[in-house]
C-alpha cells in the first residue's frame, strides 16, 4: 500500500549512522564505538566546570499546559543571560522558546516572506539543505570552500546590495568547520546584515564554546529595529543536549508572529525541560560555563590538531566548536575512511553532507571530513589517534 504522506529523505549524518548499524551491527554511542560523528558535548563534569543537574524540584502545577511562547521565568532567564554576558537590551518578550535550537530555526525560514531571497554558505551545518529544501524557499550560495580556506568574507556573505530582501542564513562557530565570526567581523557581519533589506538568521549552537564566548547580541544596540535573528540553545556550552530546549531571540514583532505560530502548530515545550533549563541558566553556573568548556575544548582541540597534522591529515579548523575540517590526502575520499572504520567501530561525518550543492561522489568536499571531540572523554585519546591512523593505513595502501 503506498503511503499516504509524501517521502523524505534523512540528513546526511543519519544515512552514515543507518551504514554504521548495518556494518558494525550496534548503535553508534553504545559499548565498543567511538563517537566521531556527532555534534554532542560531555554531558559530565568537566574540569572546573558546573556539575550535573541530577534532580529539579517539580510542583504539581508544572504538569499544566506550558506557554505557547515558553515559559515566563525562562524567557526573562534567557534575555538576563544576553544582557548580562553580551552588553545587550532586551527583554522576555524578545525571546521565543522551542523543543531544540533547529526547531527554532526551521519556523524561522517556514514564516519568512515570500519575496525574501536566503543567502548561505556554500559548506554548512547538514540540515539547512534539507530545511530549505523542503520549505521551497529561494536560496543562492556563497563560496566557502578549499578556495577561501573555508572563510567568505562579509562582503562575499552580503553581496551585492539590491532592492532584493535578503535574509544571510549561518552557524557561528561554523559547523562544520569551527571558523567563528567575531570581533570587529561580526559587528560588521550584523552592522551590514540586519537592517533595511537585510536580514540575519545566525545559529549561535556554539557560542560557548569559544575562547572567550561569542555572540551577535554584542554588537545590536536596538533588536527591536532590526531583523536579527539569533538562535541558542542548552544544548552544547550548557552540556544538555537530551532536554532539547532552545530558542530565538528576535524583534518583538517577530516574536509575536512565531508565538502566535506555535498557539496552534506547536503548542508550547515541556515545562520540565524549560525548568530544567532555568536551572541551567543561574548565573553561578553560567559563570563556571563560560570560564571553563572554552578552556577544556580549547585544550581537546589543540590535542587532536597535534596528533593529525603528525598523520598526515590537513586541516581547515577554526578555533570554535569541537570540530576538526579534515582533508585527505591522494584523492582518498570520506566514503572510503568510513568503510575501514565501521570496522573498528568508528565513522565521521563526510565533508559531502555539508555540501549546500550536494553533488553527491563529485563534490568538491568528498575528500573532507569532520571529526567530532565533542563527547570524547580525554583519556580515549591515545586509542582514537590509534582507530584513525590504522584505517588511513588500509586506504592508502
Amino acid at each position: 500500500m503506498s503511503s499516504f504522506l509524501k517521502h523524505v529523505y534523512p540528513q546526511g549524518i543519519y544515512q552514515t549512522l543507518y551504514e554504521f548499524y548495518n556494518s558494525f551491527g550496534s548503535e553508534m554511542g553504545t559499548e565498543n564505538t567511538s563517537p566521531w560523528t556527532q555534534g554532542s558535548p560531555l554531558v559530565t563534569q568537566i574540569p572546573g566546570g558546573p556539575k550535573p543537574i541530577g534532580s529539579i524540584n517539580v510542583k504539581s502545577g508544572d504538569l499544566s499546559y506550558p506557554k505557547s511562547w515558553g515559559n515566563p521565568n525562562l524567557r526573562r532567564k534567557i534575555a538576563d543571560y544576553y544582557n548580562h554576558y553580551y552588553g545587550s537590551n532586551i527583554t522576555m518578550e524578545n525571546v521565543m522558546v522551542f523543543a531544540g535550537g533547529r526547531p527554532g530555526l526551521l519556523a524561522v525560514l517556514m514564516f519568512l516572506s515570500k519575496d525574501v531571497k536566503v543567502r548561505v554558505s556554500s559548506t554548512e551545518y547538514t540540515p539547512y539543505y534539507d530545511i530549505l529544501e523542503f520549505l521551497k524557499i529561494k536560496y543562492s550560495l556563497v563560496d566557502c570552500s578549499e578556495k577561501n580556506s573555508f572563510r567568505p568574507s562579509i562582503n562575499d556573505l552580503v553581496g551585492n546590495k539590491t532592492n532584493q530582501r535578503q535574509l544571510i542564513f549561518l552557524s557561528n562557530p561554523s559547523n562544520p568547520t569551527g571558523i567563528t565570526k567575531k570581533g570587529d567581523t561580526l559587528k560588521e557581519l550584523v552592522e551590514k546584515s540586519s537592517f533595511k533589506n537585510s536580514g540575519l538568521l545566525i545559529d549561535e549552537a556554539y557560542e560557548i564554546i569559544n575562547n572567550p564566548p561569542v555572540s551577535a547580541m554584542s554588537y545590536i544596540k536596538s533588536i527591536n529595529d532590526s531583523n536579527l535573528f539569533v538562535c541558542g540553545a542548552a544544548t552544547k556550552g550548557l552540556q544538555a543536549p537530551g532536554i532539547r530546549v532552545g530558542w530565538i531571540v528576535a524583534s518583538k514583532e517577530n516574536i509575536e508572529i512565531l508565538g502566535n505560530f506555535s498557539s496552534f502548530g506547536i503548542g508550547g515545550v515541556s515545562k520540565l525541560s524549560q525548568i530544567y533549563t532555568e536551572n541551567l541558566l543561574e548565573r553561578g553556573r553560567t559563570d563556571l560555563a563560560h570560564s571553563a568548556i572554552p578552556k577544556f575544548y580549547d585544550e581537546q582541540r589543540l590535542m587532536y590538531a597535534d596528533a593529525f597534522n603528525n598523520i598526515g591529515l590537513d586541516l581547515f579548523s577554526g578555533s570554535g566548536g569541537f570540530y576538526h575540517w579534515c582533508k585527505l590526502k591522494n584523492n582518498k575520499t570520506a566514503e572510503d575512511l568510513n568503510r575501514e572504520l565501521f570496522k573498528s567501530g568508528a565513522a565521521i561525518l563526510k565533508g559531502n553532507d555539508c555540501d549546500m550543492k550536494r553533488e553527491g561522489d563529485e563534490s568538491s568536499l568528498r575528500n573532507f571530513f569532520r571529526f567530532s571531540f565533542g563527547s570524547l572523554d580525554p583519556n580515549s585519546f591515545k586509542s582514537n589517534i590509534e582507530i584513525l591512523i590504522k584505517a588511513l593505513a588500509a586506504i592508502n595502501q
